[in-house]
């Protein structure tokens, strides 16, 4: 099921709805539980961060100030869970950029996976290098 609504509207997975919702709150220690023990994060451009204590403390330096805005959601069973595709933006204090979600949720209600993809040209990121 492919959903595409205004985000007032728009249902999200529970899982992710609260990803999202303490990502927005800054409450990164709340994010991170909602990882399993071996779940990780893949941001772009870096390495993975692995188990909720990593995961805590890379987006507490790295998100700080972020605010992610699901737009789109599509939700499909797995062997051992579902995997919900979320499209969205993230703005930052000097930008905002398109940005794709898949979370890899199991039966438990855990994250075993977060990748994060931006989707934007890279004529579009060029301007943010970081060094």
């Amino acid at each position: 099921m492919v959903q595409t609504l205004s985000q007032a509207a728009l249902t999200l997975d529970p899982v992710a709805e609260r990803y999202f919702e303490n990502f927005n709150l800054g409450n990164y220690a709340a994010v991170a539980i909602l990882f399993s023990d071996a779940g990780y994060l893949c941001p772009p451009f870096e390495e993975a961060i692995v188990g909720p204590p990593a995961i805590a403390a890379y987006l507490a330096q790295e998100a700080a100030g972020m605010r992610a805005m699901a737009k789109e959601s599509h939700t499909q069973a797995t062997e051992n869970g579902r995997q919900v595709t979320v499209k969205g933006r993230v703005k930052t204090p000097l930008f905002s950029v398109n940005v794709q979600w898949m979370f890899d949720i199991t039966d438990a209600d855990q994250i075993q996976r977060t990748e994060i993809k931006l989707l934007a040209s890279l004529q579009e990121l060029l301007p943010f290098n970081r060094g």
